[in-house]
């Protein structure tokens, strides 16, 4: 097997041992084991793993986090592994199957290029609740905010061919944000995304994760919202001038008041939202030349839809002009920003297409 094990870890128990042993027993001839700062009181758990034979330690002096230590093999894999196709990611409290490793770490293999997901069903009564909640809602928000489809947002089983492995050392992020930070990076980077389905292992109600339900979920969606906020941003700006210019021009006909307010917000806030989503949203590399024709293409028809929804609302259902202006802006922002993500901003290369492994039993 041409893939290496990674095994972040944090002030682990006695299960570490097993979880080295168990992906050595599966095929796993090397694994990269991170000790994440844990501190003298673990230096025996350490000093145990160290023993068993393939096992490379790499230490962190302090505690910097899941994403920082996940780098660190990353980094250490790529200088040292030029004949390997990648690496798989195994979380050190044994909560996921070694055979399951095995299986991404295979798939990873039949298409290299590609980001392995091994994902968990989360209908079953050991699930913890936080776990379920957590991830649905999660994934609700990649796909429908973010255009990533993932079954398991929360996986820590993933398998990363050297390509991807080197894009994802400029990825920001340090803990648990840094696993979301890599989803995303899928769509920016056109990586395609294979499911595997694994076992659901919860030992004692997920008590040794150091997952904090509160504290990284608020990461978590810090980074998605971090995503929309420019456009959101630019969403406001855009009311509030409109109102401001409905104001100004209120002796004007209703027809020319509506469609100069709209115009005018529009095309400041344009100017606004293009340059923040080039640079903060997308960070899109392409000359700013050919995505502003594209985005300007998307604008025109953007107005003329804002001022026919506009018109409409207030001239035939005699809905005050800002609230027409907000009920149809609301509704186009959406459609706006799938079309810049997927076409204004996106770039030309590769497919991201998700693959799904057949279920074994």
């Amino acid at each position: 097997m041409k893939v290496m094990a990674v095994v972040p870890s944090y002030k682990p128990d006695e299960k570490l041992s097993g979880v080295l042993s168990g992906l050595r027993q599966a095929g796993f001839e090397r694994v990269i084991l991170v000790d994440d700062g844990s501190g003298k009181d673990y230096e025996a758990f350490f000093r145990q793993a160290q023993e068993q034979p393939g096992c490379v330690l790499l230490r962190h002096e302090q505690n910097g986090g899941k994403g920082k230590a996940l780098k660190t093999a990353f980094a250490w894999f790529l200088e040292h592994c030029e004949e390997d196709v990648g690496v798989v990611t195994v979380d050190g409290d044994g909560q996921h199957d070694p055979q399951d490793a095995v299986r991404c770490a295979q798939a990873l293999e039949k298409a290299p290029e590609s980001l392995v997901l091994g994902v968990r069903r989360f209908d079953g009564k050991d699930v913890p609740f936080r776990s379920a909640f957590g991830n649905k809602a999660t994934a609700w928000c990649f796909r429908f905010l973010c255009g990533v489809r993932v079954s398991d947002t929360q996986t820590g089983l993933r398998a990363m061919g050297k390509d991807f492995l080197r894009a994802l050392l400029d990825v920001p992020g340090d803990r648990y944000e840094y696993e979301t930070n890599m989803l995303l990076a899928t769509s920016k980077l056109r990586v395609p995304i294979v499911e595997v389905p694994i076992r659901t292992v919860y030992l004692d109600q997920n008590a040794t994760s150091h997952f904090n339900p509160l504290k990284d979920s608020l990461a978590i969606y810090r980074q998605i919202f971090r995503f929309l906020s420019v456009s959101l941003g630019s969403t406001v700006l855009d009311v509030a001038l409109f109102t401001l210019l409905d104001w100004l021009l209120g002796g004007v006909g209703p027809e020319l008041r509506l469609l100069g307010a709209t115009v005018i917000a529009r095309v400041v806030s344009s100017l606004c939202n293009f340059a923040g989503n080039r640079t903060l949203v997308f960070a899109s590399r392409e000359r700013p030349g050919p995505a502003m024709v594209r985005y300007y293409t998307l604008c025109v028809i953007q107005t003329a839809a804002s001022y026919g929804g506009v018109y409409l609302l207030s001239a035939v259902l005699f809905l005050p002009s800002v609230a027409a202006k907000i009920i149809t802006d609301t509704l186009l922002f959406f459609i706006s920003f799938q079309i810049q993500r997927q076409w204004v901003f996106a770039p030309k290369k590769g497919s991201a297409e998700k693959k799904e492994e057949p279920v074994h039993d």
